[in-house]
């Protein structure tokens, strides 16, 4: 029983990524940025190995020098994943990582130049056949339009990246997409929804500089999903100080909660004073037996009499406990009662079967 989807999505202007669509009816892709020395490319490499296997769909690679342009190639060639150039300031550098391999690039109005630059750029791009992404930050808007907005205001963000569509496209560059960050989760939300309103170009989420742990996995997953919610967003990335991998799986987790990524889903009852075993380690166990499956189904592990046993037979597979038992569901009718020692284990042999 694979859960639906919250709302339509915005209609939105494809573009490839390697093999990867963004935008369109494409699924909403899931990316990270390797936090490596872009010059060593074994370690990003290996890095880049380690997201694969989390369940990225794209990687994004900082080329902050043109010592690293070597490297950049070589990880380019190797790489399991389409591989993104992060840029700023230096637009030589965009130029020279869309000739040595780049899926896509990334630039920021904020810090690229004059439009001679993003010509220039938008010419290397053309002729590698790759998109080009407009990653417009709170933190690094234009000059003008600070003084124009008062401050980067979700309205500065939108027309900073606005402009340079623009211009863009009046240079003839169509494979675009669009990134409006901000750290706060309110700018954030606002500017995408102004940008979606004025354009049908793929949109990038994400919350930028979100920090570490708990609070940076609760303000990307309100900043990304709200929008998301509403049908807006076409690619993203969770922007946590912490591995990247820790990035995909919060950015798989936030789309199949939304029931735009299809995989299992776990119900667990958050317990009280009725429930009479020890349920954190029994659920601890089952998720453990999820890991990696993508089969669409809904498992329930449940504590007590009130909401347990309607939950577990509306599952796919669940568990409902009792004093001393577990009852074991499978598709809404009761397979038998197990003990409490053994109800994880035979909740995962059930979820195999069913995934098999």
């Amino acid at each position: 029983m694979q859960r639906e989807a919250i709302v339509a999505r915005r209609a939105s202007r494809p573009v490839s990524v390697g093999p990867v669509r963004i935008g369109g009816p494409a699924p909403v892709s899931v990316q990270t940025m390797t936090k490596t020395d872009t010059a060593d490319a074994e370690a990003t490499l290996e890095q880049i190995k380690r997201i694969t296997a989390a369940g990225a769909d794209l990687v994004r690679v900082a080329v902050p020098r043109a010592e690293a342009l070597e490297a950049f190639e070589r990880i380019c060639a190797a790489s399991p994943l389409p591989v993104i150039a992060d840029i700023h300031f230096d637009h030589r550098l965009a130029i020279e990582a869309a000739r040595r391999g780049a899926a896509k690039l990334r630039i920021n109005p904020g810090n690229l130049g004059g439009r001679k630059r993003l010509e220039a750029v938008l010419t290397a791009a053309t002729q590698a056949g790759i998109p080009v992404r407009i990653g417009v930050n709170a933190g690094s808007l234009p000059r003008d339009v600070l003084e124009r907005h008062g401050g980067p205001t979700a309205e500065a963000m939108c027309a900073a990246a606005l402009r340079m569509v623009a211009a863009a496209q009046d240079l003839g560059f169509q494979d675009l997409v669009v990134s409006l960050k901000a750290s706060d989760v309110p700018r954030t939300v606002q500017a995408n929804r102004r940008f979606a309103a004025e354009s049908d170009l793929p949109l990038h989420l994400g919350v930028t500089e979100a920090g570490l742990g708990r609070e940076a996995l609760v303000r990307s997953a309100v900043g990304i999903g709200a929008l998301l919610a509403e049908g807006i967003g076409d690619t993203i990335r969770v922007s946590l100080t912490d591995d990247p991998c820790g990035e995909v799986r919060a950015g798989r987790e936030i789309l199949r909660a939304l029931g735009l990524l299809p995989g299992p889903v776990l119900v667990a009852c958050p317990t009280c004073g009725r429930c009479q075993v020890d349920l954190r380690p029994i659920v601890e166990e089952v998720r453990e037996a999820l890991a990696g499956l993508t089969a669409p189904i809904v498992v329930a592990v449940m504590g007590c009499e009130v909401n347990g046993p309607g939950e577990a037979r509306h599952a796919d597979v669940g568990l409902a406990a009792g004093k001393d038992a577990m009852v074991l569901f499978r598709r809404g009718e009761v397979v038998r009662r197990v003990p409490v020692s053994q109800a994880a284990a035979a909740l995962a042999a059930e979820i195999s079967a069913l995934s098999a």
